[in-house]
């Protein structure tokens, strides 16, 4: 199977919202349009859905669908869509295909089951799990994540993007495993991976607002655009205390630091664009990191497509 026929296939199953790839094989067999795309003759036979399971470890071992975001991005860079000094960073969760009833002690019995085998009755009342004592029977890569303090935690990954301001398209994207500070590190991996080390700004939100990733950027030769992060609380002994926030007056002050926290929230439309409209990173139908990395990246730049025509036509109608 020519591995560029399943690229195309993926990027058509994240355009159009498709919920599995069983039925983006089964729209092959009648659907004019996706045949085109994919490269099938009138009377080719269209491919089993297992032949995406059978390659997709080889797309994973050449990186073949990074190799295709890279190439899109180079091409709105080579049409003077991007700029190399303004961007932006956020993560989301990404729901894994596990669920809470798998995670089971790492360490000592598992949970008592009841019901059926295939949907068992699990109590969890009354104990505490965590990631560093319990881990999934489902998939081993997942982790118990929430996105704010009162928020439940579910088993998750977490997906984060860079993106380039101006155009508001995704440049580089990068799956973790949750929990601790994962933003944070790969935030700082994403703009460490950008060419050459000339002055630039980073937006973000008050979740970047901590010593790592502010600290890690102006050694990067980045500007921390954060949202800041100050508020006053009470101690477990009673007193009042303040949490300072690592961005003072000496960058708040400038319109770029304004600019930057007015346009940084664009970048929650490529998380949006991927849950809502291509559905695939709401829960990923697939196990391991590397896959939902996979997986991240085609909607990332299923994004990207829908983006690059508007913008392009924009860029020719503009006066020289």
């Amino acid at each position: 199977m020519a591995p560029e026929r399943l690229l195309r296939g993926l990027v058509l199953q994240a355009l159009y919202g498709i919920r599995s790839e069983r039925l983006l094989c089964e729209q092959l067999h009648y659907n004019m349009l996706f045949r085109w795309f994919v490269g099938l003759a009138m009377d080719e036979v269209a491919w089993d859905h297992s032949t995406y399971s059978k390659n997709r470890d080889r797309l994973i071992e050449h990186d073949a669908i990074r190799a295709l975001f890279g190439a899109v991005v180079e091409q709105a860079r080579a049409a003077g869509l991007l700029s190399d000094e303004h961007f932006s960073v956020d993560g989301t969760l990404i729901r894994a295909w596990a669920s809470l009833k798998s995670f089971v002690p790492k360490d000592g019995p598992p949970p008592e089951r009841g019901g059926s085998a295939r949907n068992p009755e699990v109590d969890f009342r009354g104990q505490r799990r965590r990631n560093d004592t319990h881990a999934s029977t489902t998939d081993a890569d997942a982790r118990l994540c929430a996105k704010g303090e009162r928020a439940g935690a579910i088993p998750a990954y977490v997906g984060n993007a860079l993106m380039e301001n101006r155009s508001g398209l995704a440049v580089d994207g990068e799956v973790a495993l949750g929990g601790g500070q994962a933003e944070t590190r790969v935030g700082l991996n994403l703009l460490g991976r950008l060419r050459g080390r000339r002055r630039r700004t980073v937006g973000a939100d008050k979740a970047y607002d901590n010593a790592p990733f502010v600290d890690g950027c102006r050694e990067l030769n980045v500007t921390p655009h954060v949202a800041q992060n100050a508020y006053t609380y009470t101690t477990a002994s009673g007193t009042t205390a303040r949490r300072e926030s690592r961005i003072d007056g000496r960058t708040t002050r400038h319109i770029g630091y304004r600019l930057s926290q007015t346009v940084r929230k664009l970048i929650e439309t490529l998380f949006g664009d991927g849950k809502q409209h291509g559905g695939t990173i709401r829960q990923v139908k697939l196990r391991g990191l590397d896959k939902v990395q996979q997986a991240f990246t085609v909607a990332l730049l299923a994004t990207n497509l829908r983006r690059l025509p508007r913008l392009l036509a924009a860029a020719a109608a503009a006066p020289a």
